[in-house]
């Protein structure tokens, strides 16, 4: 992106290519996001890679999740990469040939390339370790996540608890150069964060199902009155000629005179 640029640019490019309302839940997270990217881009230490990566495609699908509709959920993720200038498909790519590579090395290989910083990794993780040693590294909470999110991929993985993995993050982020301090708040706050959205997202689903039922329970009951009315309506026995006549004859004066009375 130009130097020029500003967050209003990026918001306004964003809008243009997004030109749908979002939901209250996710426009947090849509702001963020798209602040974040604007000033990473604009950073000259900053340089994406694989780890990032994995992290930013990591934060948006788990705080995305529940996003309707669903069919505009991948548009916004392109939409908020390309105000920043980034391409979503490469991320996406990215983090696909990394999570592909960790999957087929236990957990204790992948924790041994981290911690000799890239010495016998593979790609891409050997280049991305390499990016943490440049001098001019510039750290963001994203590549935390994505040191998680590989964790995580790595065979053996699955048996430990999330809090053992997330102890290993903080453990290898320290001998990669990274701030431990920094990691662990990092990771933390996404943890806490990531509870959170999986609770409003719950709540959301439960009150649309349950406005969803109020709302057939209504069409219902209109349906049901509807159908008494029609039934009612014709049930009602009309007059027949024979009985129309006999109730006239009923109801009419006689034609003939009275007698008259007698005179005294």
């Amino acid at each position: 992106m130009g130097a020029s640029l500003t967050v209003a640019d990026s918001k306004r490019a964003f809008h243009q290519a997004f030109p749908y309302v979002i939901a209250p839940l996710y426009r947090r997270l849509v702001d963020e996001l798209l602040v974040e990217l604007h000033l990473l881009s604009r950073q000259k230490g900053f340089a994406r890679d694989a780890l990032f990566a994995t992290g930013l495609t990591q934060v948006f699908d788990s705080f995305a999740k529940g996003y309707r509709p669903e069919s505009l959920q991948e548009p916004l993720f392109v939409a908020l990469c390309a105000s920043a200038g980034f391409d979503a498909a490469e991320f996406r790519r990215e983090r696909e040939a990394a999570v592909q590579m960790v999957g087929k090395h236990s957990l204790e290989e992948v924790r041994g390339w981290l911690s000799a910083q890239g010495e016998g990794a593979p790609e891409p993780i050997a280049g991305v370790l390499e990016q943490v040693k440049r001098p001019d590294f510039h750290y963001s909470r994203l590549f935390a996540v994505g040191l998680l999110s590989l964790l995580q991929q790595a065979q053996g993985a699955g048996s430990l608890e999330p809090q053992a993995l997330q102890a290993s993050a903080h453990e290898i982020s320290a001998t990669m150069g990274l701030l431990k301090e920094r990691v662990d708040k990092d990771l933390s706050l996404y943890a806490g964060n990531l509870e959170k959205m999986a609770q409003a997202v719950e709540l959301m689903e439960e009150t649309v199902a349950a406005d969803r039922r109020r709302r057939q329970r209504q069409a219902e009951e209109l349906t049901a009155r509807q159908e008494v009315s029609a039934k009612a309506a014709t049930e009602t026995p009309a007059l027949s000629g024979e009985g129309a006549a006999s109730e006239a004859s009923e109801t009419s004066p006689s034609s003939e005179p009275a007698a008259p009375s007698a005179s005294r």
